[in-house]
């Protein structure tokens, strides 16, 4: 697909898909000069808050693959910031809306970051209205592709919310997420993480390479997607536990529905969802890159070869003192010291491309996946009830 050109993609329905998968590399780099030049004002805006508060209670939200931004960074922070002053959560808008008295506290410092494509999606406009009617000191981080959408709006003027707005190409205009998703991703990883300039920027760079890496092999992801199956599972550990809610929902949105998936953390697989797996399922492992964590997704990867059930079991991994002796979509050992949560950005590339072909294989058009037009790009249909 990222070798074929416009003219033969667009009888697919899949030009801008393609396009937009593949430019994620490019637009990995942008976003990192993009934070460059606001460091200042970022590190300012932490400051304000971290001096007037002696704890702050920091909640990732979106819905749908914007929610999963959240689940795929949190884990790594959690290990990585002072949760003595920042506490940090991942619930979706969805369940802020529906349930704000359990998340939402008047007497509870609060930084809403908020994670949006478009910015107007419902959910994302009453989470924010709910946050600043019930909490009392409501700091907002706005971090959308969309310069003129409702959230960016909202947050201009404002010296408590600040928008960090994502590379203009980051906006997909395709119906699935994909640069959205991981330059957000890789937005609050650049914010929230302690490490260095040098360091964050030496983990773009070699992020970037595995990302075209995954652009310039398409043919292994190709073989795997030309056998017989019928459904797709995803796993993973920590980070890439997170990783799996996105890598599936993409094969469930850009196939219609017509491939069945699962995903779940490598060792939660066993207490029954593994009763999905039949012999026309695929499975992914996404496997960490932490010494410790990475056994349990070996182990799990060596459990469903011996079970010789699925069709295919591919462990997609960076090459290190211990491996799958399986089907394995591997990168270089250069790559050893990168954290799961920064893996997940060329690992998710991998997810995206299975999608694409997963699309194509079932007759749908990637660029618009919905023939029914019951799911659509930016959600319709939700009543937003009024909060008393």
């Amino acid at each position: 697909m990222f070798t074929l050109t416009q003219e033969k993609l667009l009888p697919l329905g899949a030009s801008i898909t393609t396009a937009e998968i593949k430019q994620q590399p490019d637009l990995w780099e942008e976003t990192f000069a993009l934070l460059t030049k606001k460091s200042i004002e970022i590190k300012e805006f932490l400051q304000k808050l971290s001096s007037k508060h002696s704890r702050v209670r920091v909640i990732f939200t979106g819905a749908g693959t914007s929610a999963y931004v959240g689940d795929t960074v949190t884990p790594y922070l959690k290990e990585k910031v002072d949760e003595e002053q920042w506490e940090l959560l991942s619930i979706p808008t969805t369940a802020l809306v529906s349930n704000p008295y359990q998340f939402l506290k008047a007497d509870v410092p609060t930084l809403l970051v908020s994670f949006a494509r478009s910015g107007n999606s419902p959910e994302s406009i009453a989470a924010v209205q709910l946050a600043e009617q019930i909490v009392s000191n409501l700091y907002q981080l706005t971090i959308t592709c969309a310069q003129d959408g409702r959230l960016a709006n909202r947050a201009k003027n404002d010296e408590n919310n600040l928008l960090l707005l994502m590379p203009e190409k980051s906006n997909d205009q395709g119906f699935a997420m994909t640069g959205s998703f991981t330059c957000m991703a890789l937005t609050a990883l650049l914010v929230f993480d302690p490490l260095s300039v040098g360091e964050k920027l030496a983990i773009v760079k070699t992020i970037r390479h595995m990302g075209e890496s995954v652009i310039n092999r398409e043919d292994i992801i190709k073989k795997i997607i030309e056998t017989d199956f019928e459904r797709i599972v995803y796993l993973g550990s920590g980070s890439l536990e997170g990783l799996t809610r996105e890598a599936q929902l993409k094969v469930l949105e850009l196939t219609a529905g017509k491939i069945a998936t699962s995903f779940d953390s490598s060792l939660g697989f066993r207490h029954g969802p593994k009763s999905f797996v039949n012999e026309k399922t695929l499975v992914f492992v996404f496997v960490s890159n932490h010494p410790y964590t990475r056994f349990y997704d070996l182990d799990i990867l060596q459990e469903l070869k011996q079970d010789n059930t699925a069709c295919c079991i591919c462990a997609i991994a960076v090459d290190g003192e211990t491996n799958y002796d399986g089907e394995t979509f591997s990168f270089r050992p250069e790559a050893q010291d990168i954290p799961d949560a920064y893996l997940a950005l060329p690992y998710v590339i991998i997810g995206q491309t299975v999608s694409l072909l997963a699309s194509i294989k079932v007759g749908n058009t990637p660029d618009t996946p919905s023939p029914s037009g019951t799911v659509n790009r930016v959600v319709k249909g939700v009543t937003i009830h009024e909060y008393k």
